[in-house]
């Protein structure tokens, strides 16, 4: 008798623990963002000076605004004077949100739906901080 009750008891607990994390579970998915919904905003920010650390230090101040940067690097080319955020998938307006948050850029339209990105940021030498900054 005293191991059925102990049996009873631990697949109470056992479907509790299960139900509990079951729970969690779909709590925690509403909390991530369904790309394309909502104001998510995914760009890459590229290099095209040759200031050494400029897309590191871009890219922290994007992400303080709430944009997200998927990747940085540097560009092909490092002569660049001005910003240029090129919109890559359907919605345009995130553009400005991205030139808001930097300060600067020429915004031109170049989809290309392949790329999963909302936009691409070339950093011209108009996007460096005046002064000296630490990337």
């Amino acid at each position: 008798m005293r191991r059925v009750a102990l049996a009873v008891i631990t697949l109470a607990v056992g479907a509790a623990g299960v139900w509990w994390t079951w729970q969690r579970l779909a709590a925690d998915q509403s909390e991530f963002p369904i790309p394309g919904e909502g104001d998510h905003v995914a760009v890459e920010v590229l290099n095209a000076t040759g200031i050494d650390g400029l897309a590191r230090a871009i890219t922290r101040q994007l992400r303080h605004r709430g944009i997200d940067v998927v990747y940085f690097g540097t560009a092909p080319t490092d002569t660049l004077q001005t910003t240029i955020i090129a919109v890559r998938g359907a919605d345009t307006a995130v553009a400005g949100r991205v030139r808001d948050a930097l300060g600067v850029g020429r915004i031109v339209i170049d989809q290309d739906p392949r790329l999963l990105l909302d936009a691409s940021v070339l950093l011209g030498r108009d996007a460096a901080p005046t002064g000296h900054f630490s990337p």
